[in-house]
């Protein structure tokens, strides 16, 4: 069970540029490319007021994104990987050499809507106190998405692999259920998709922890801000639309990443709550894929999206009890 023990330190604080910049924007991208176009477009229609630098970090596309980039926005500073990274070890290579008194997360299935850039940074130069924002975010052109989380646990583990967290929205407590995301406050966890964050900030804290592939690395970042005593708040005062809902990235491997988003969060609970923790959360995961395997089992009998539920539980269970994780 190695692979869910990792315990390496977070990586340091090795920033090697004074922020002489209102903003760095980074943006992790693999095989994205329309998508990634239609984000840029909307980055540069909105920045004209900031003095920022926008990082695409190419994740190993195979669709053209790297070149696309390079041939339409020339002003992008582009970095291209020769594998996939993941997430938080891409993000590192930019963050090393932000040179915005800020660095900004953006998905690239998002658009950038009402300045939210600019606004986000306002909120924050009067906040002083604040280390993380991060903004509201449409999935539909009238229809929030509930981003901004508290950090996992066993129950919320369980509840995530009963499925339960999506038949009772209202009582999810790990997305603050009932909040409407139409008012300010402090969270523990800003969504990775849009995150505003303070250099000085970053400085204090370290970069990414690169254990994390994909999935929780926001997590364990926010974790570790507030612990060193900076807040992370959502604020409202402007919106990204997350193009069909988000995930393109994720659903081209949604048996490996559903996999992965388990070993994610079950390594945030041994790193940050220890093993006790860890280990009651395994357990109930393993129930919990036990009774889907079952449930789904029957259900494809009649329902071919079933089968594929059936193997994304299949596979959890798998890496659960043996640590194997699906073939890439």
């Amino acid at each position: 069970m190695s692979s869910l023990q990792l315990d390496r330190p977070p990586a340091p604080p090795r920033t090697n540029a004074a922020a002489t910049l209102d903003v760095t924007i980074v943006i992790v991208s693999w095989n994205t490319c329309d998508l990634l176009r239609a984000c840029l477009e909307s980055v540069f229609a909105q920045t004209g007021t900031l003095a920022a630098e926008v990082v695409v970090v190419d994740n190993a596309s195979h669709d053209g994104s790297a070149d696309m980039v390079e041939r339409a926005f020339p002003a992008v500073r582009l970095i291209r990987n020769d594998r996939n990274a993941g997430f938080a070890a891409a993000n590192n290579q930019a963050l090393r050499h932000a040179r915005g008194r800020y660095v900004l997360l953006l998905n690239p299935d998002t658009v950038v809507l009402d300045d939210v850039i600019s606004r986000t940074i306002a909120y924050a130069d009067t906040h002083p106190d604040t280390g993380v924002v991060g903004c509201q975010v449409l999935q539909t052109e009238h229809e929030i998405q509930p981003t901004c989380f508290r950090y996992p646990s066993p129950l919320t583990l369980l509840l995530f692999g009963l499925g339960l967290h999506r038949l009772m929205p209202r009582l999810d407590h790990a997305a603050y259920g009932g909040w409407d995301r139409r008012s300010p406050r402090d969270v523990d966890v800003v969504s990775g998709m849009f995150m505003l964050v303070r250099h000085d900030a970053m400085n204090a804290v370290g970069l990414m922890d690169e254990d994390y592939f994909v999935y929780a690395e926001e997590t364990d970042w926010c974790h570790r801000f507030r612990a060193h005593g900076w807040r992370c708040v959502f604020v409202p005062c402007g919106r990204i639309l997350h193009v069909d809902g988000g995930g393109q990235s994720t659903r081209q491997v949604s048996v490996r990443m559903y996999v992965q988003m388990q070993k994610s969060l079950l390594l945030f609970l041994r790193k940050r709550r220890g093993r006790p923790a860890w280990a009651t959360a395994r357990a109930l995961l393993i129930a919990a894929m036990l009774g889907r395997t079952a449930a789904w089992t029957l259900i494809g009998l009649a329902h071919p999206a079933g089968r594929h539920k059936r193997r994304q539980a299949r596979a959890a269970l798998r890496f659960l009890v043996t640590g194997t994780e699906p073939p890439a």
